[in-house]
């Protein structure tokens, strides 16, 4: 009797233990600090804790690189209360422009380098540049013109209905401003692409554009029945100012390229940019905790699974006619001494484009081992 007491004890100490390690290893309360400011709602101290560390980011569209960007530097920089990076999807350039101006509670945005330009140019805004900042240059932003196969250069679409996105984007601004400079003319239309694409394929429209980082997710969903491909658009003179060469291949775009074949086109800087907040303001503090946590970790960005165009990215790129963010500035300074190298090392394609000769590639450079007489990029002339 004695004997049969003593195993149900151990047993029932054996099953307590049991359960408090369940308990303890199933409570989410002791890993999820989202649980935790819930079990302590209507605290002062949590709602203050969950704000002032926040830094918010207006993306783009559903299906654009701008989106996946954002994904990704939420997922490596939360880092529970201390910073957490809440990604918005956005509609756009030109109404990211708007939100980082207006909307309470934006603290950055992704935007396109020749949004601010168009829209001074046009004198929708004065002086627009000096309330922005920038944290870093990400990366270029490819025109992509899918037409059917009888279109073979952006000049064999003047006169056709061509879709440019809707009118908040940016695709509507680097496609009118580039049609303005060749001297071409053409009947907008404003379609959102998913739909744009599908009246392509039934002839109510001649050409869908579309002007974002490659493999660009929509382009690559595209379904080709063979009868379309993606346009020519020759680096004229007439757009070296602003924008910079460009070139597809297979690789990018198996459905709409054939094998071994390559397209020629142009890109545009995208930016990371913020509202110019004075040094002495909250917000500023909170974009000064952004910098430090994004360049610190930078690196972890040029590795799967993270978007291939972060491999474009060298934070130290200058970008001609902006203003640095400050604590970016300070940022790579205090890291002068190493952060040159490892951008080069980390972003070799980069580092070739900032010394390759105008209008050759940075690979033809690697290949002759000359000493770089003047940037590949034409805006970096400015500069100099």
């Amino acid at each position: 009797m004695r004997r049969l007491f003593g195993l149900v004890l151990a047993s029932l100490v054996i099953l307590s233990g049991l359960a408090h390690a369940q308990d303890k290893a199933a409570d989410p309360a002791k890993v999820s600090d989202s649980l935790k400011a819930i079990f302590q709602v209507g605290s002062a101290e949590t709602k203050q804790a969950l704000n002032a560390n926040t830094v918010t980011l207006i993306s783009g569209t559903i299906g654009g690189t701008y989106v996946q960007f954002g994904a990704d530097l939420a997922s490596v920089l939360d880092n529970g209360n201390e910073l957490r990076i809440l990604p918005i999807v956005g509609r756009g350039s030109v109404q990211s422009v708007a939100d980082i101006l207006f909307l309470q509670g934006v603290d950055l945005g992704i935007v396109r380098a020749d949004t601010l330009d168009y829209l001074e140019k046009k004198g929708f805004a004065k002086g627009i540049k000096k309330q922005f900042a920038y944290v870093t240059k990400l990366y270029n932003e490819e025109m992509q013109v899918i037409a059917p196969k009888q279109y073979r250069s952006l000049k064999d679409l003047a006169g056709r209905t061509i879709s440019v996105d809707l009118p908040d984007g940016g695709t509507f601004v680097t496609a009118l401003t580039v049609f303005e400079r060749l001297g071409l003319n053409a009947n907008f239309v404003y379609i959102e692409q998913r739909i744009a694409m599908e009246k392509l394929k039934t002839g109510e429209i001649d050409a869908v554009i579309v002007v974002g980082g490659k493999p660009y997710k929509s382009v690559s969903n595209f379904v080709n029945d063979g009868r379309f491909h993606l346009v020519t658009v020759d680096y004229d003179r007439p757009l070296q100012g602003d924008y910079l060469p460009a070139r597809m291949t297979t690789k990018d775009y198996p459905n709409l390229i054939a094998d071994g074949e390559t397209v020629d086109t142009i890109a545009v800087p995208a930016v990371l940019a913020a509202y110019n907040w004075s040094p002495t303001t909250e917000r500023y503090r909170k974009l000064s905790l952004f910098v430090d946590a994004f360049f610190t970790k930078f690196p972890t960005f040029q590795n799967p699974p993270f978007h291939p165009k972060w491999k474009e990215v060298s934070l130290s790129a200058p970008l001609p006619g902006w203003q640095r963010l400050p604590a970016a500035t300070m940022w790579l300074k205090e890291h002068a001494t190493t952060q040159g190298r490892m951008d080069d090392l980390l972003n070799p394609r980069a580092a070739a484009a900032r010394t390759a000769p105008l209008g050759q590639p940075p690979r033809a450079q690697a290949r002759t081992n000359a000493p770089p007489r003047q940037p590949r990029d034409p805006m970096m002339q400015q500069m100099q």
